[in-house]
């Protein structure tokens, strides 16, 4: 359980960092699932930050668990 939270948190962290560089730069739209998803236009921003918070959380948390 423990490394599914880990890779979970991990995938999640970088959708959030993909989104975030594509609202920048326009790049890595092919990575980044929040840039492809029509219902999110205008949110991609805040959408990737939240991505990436919660993938940070996902992670830390994964420490917690045992087994």
């Amino acid at each position: 359980m423990k490394k599914f939270l880990e890779t979970a948190g991990f995938l999640v962290f970088v959708q959030g960092l993909a989104g975030l560089l594509y609202e920048w730069t326009g790049w890595f739209r092919l990575w980044a699932v929040v840039a492809r998803l029509d219902v999110l236009d205008g949110f991609g921003l805040h959408v990737s930050i939240v991505l990436v918070v919660t993938g940070g959380a996902v992670m830390i948390a994964s420490d917690s668990v045992k087994g």
